[in-house]
């Protein structure tokens, strides 16, 4: 079958569903967006052993804890929130605002969130009662249509009208592509190609491209509260989130301390600089990701950059030669490895965020560890990015 049949075939069973689904009232509309996400949860050990078995990104606990934990947080949001009809008056306005679906959603998966992202993309679809065509990376291909199989068997125990949720069961550029410019509503996380791609497809998009965390240590943080927070964050699944913690940027006269505290709970720091040249080589080779090993333990990488670190070791620690242009380590990384900056006053610190937004990342997201209003409100006044928490 040629890539536009096919495509056009998926279309139009998206669209049949989709009119059908377009009559169902709010509380039937709930019941299939639940439904959904109890579909994942209950399976979420299976689908994180296929994630591994055929990405093998990642950790095998974390991305239980991601499938349950991301299906539960997703419902507990979207439940009880009006999708349908009259969603609410602006009388000071005069205006009223109605509910209605868009039509047919094509969503790109990426290979790093084969279960999850297939999942919220799906559940938030559904709660404007549009269908979905689920287009997954290729190396993360099982996976997705595991994922897509258990839902909609689960759907139909509650007879929802059949193709709601479709995949392309073996994807390639060019079918992702027919796909996002035959939809109504291009839905892209991954990387930067990819989203280009969907803003690109001549149709409304929603892009999710690089994250690049930063995370600023004030000179009244608690050290031994902030210090595992940001261990937890980096080592998500082993670091393959754009949520992680990128980097931490700390006051010059604490950096002892805090390194010496990472140290403790399982941080290795990479002192001698021809192990910090072998590892950014073996990040960024040519200046490009490696992907060869993201989602992999950081035993594992300091094996392939030359040398060894304790079996038990967490993330590895690197301290960086400048921010932004200055040094590759600023990019974002999807494997635990952790870039150190310091500062010597809290201007120098947002200026350093600002920088490494600059070179990628800018949008995203910051981490402050702080006590001091004063410098979370500059902080929040002078980085670009969506959420500072």
């Amino acid at each position: 079958m040629e890539a536009m049949e096919y495509v056009s075939a998926l279309i139009d069973k998206a669209k049949k569903a989709q009119k059908e689904f377009e009559t169902y009232n709010q509380s039937q509309v709930d019941q299939v967006v639940r439904t959904v996400g109890k579909a994942v949860y209950d399976k979420g050990e299976e689908l994180a052993c296929l994630a591994i078995e055929e990405t093998g990104m990642g950790n095998y606990e974390d991305k239980i804890m991601k499938n349950k934990g991301k299906a539960m947080s997703t419902w507990n949001y979207l439940k009880g929130k009006k999708s349908v009809g009259i969603i609410r008056y602006l009388d000071d306005l005069g205006l009223v605002e109605v509910g209605k679906p868009m039509g047919v959603i094509g969503a790109i998966a990426p290979v790093t969130n084969p279960v999850m992202t297939p999942m919220h993309n799906a559940m938030i679809a559904l709660k404007g009662r549009n269908s979905i065509i689920i287009c997954p990376h290729p190396s993360g291909k099982k996976t997705g249509a595991k994922t897509v199989e258990v839902i909609n068997e689960a759907l139909k125990a509650i007879n929802a009208p059949e193709n709601l949720i479709q995949i392309v069961e073996e994807p390639t550029l060019e079918l992702s592509n027919l796909v996002m410019k035959s939809a109504d509503v291009c839905v892209a996380t991954g990387g930067p190609g990819m989203v280009k791609a969907a803003y690109s497809a001549g149709k409304p998009a929603y892009g999710v491209g690089a994250g690049n965390m930063q995370c600023i240590i004030d000179k009244d943080a608690d050290i031994i509260d902030a210090v595992p927070k940001i261990i937890r964050g980096r080592c998500y699944d082993n670091g393959v989130l754009c949520t992680c913690e990128q980097n931490f940027i700390c006051p010059e006269e604490r950096f002892d301390e805090i390194i010496a505290e990472f140290t403790k709970q399982g941080g290795y720091y990479v002192k001698d600089p021809d192990d910090v040249k072998a590892l950014r080589n073996t990040l960024f080779p040519e200046g490009m990701l490696n992907k060869q090993i993201v989602g992999l333990s950081a035993p594992v990488i300091a094996g392939m950059a030359g040398f060894e670190v304790p079996k038990d070791t967490k993330l590895l620690i690197a301290m960086a030669d400048g921010p932004g242009k200055a040094d590759l380590l600023a990019k974002e990384k999807l494997f635990p490895v952790l870039t150190a900056y310091t500062y010597k006053t809290w201007e120098e610190a947002v200026a350093i965020v600002n920088e490494n937004l600059d070179l990628e990342g800018k949008g995203h997201s910051c981490v402050i560890h702080s006590f001091t209003k004063e410098n979370i409100e500059y902080a929040g006044k002078n980085i670009p990015v969506c959420r500072v928490l």
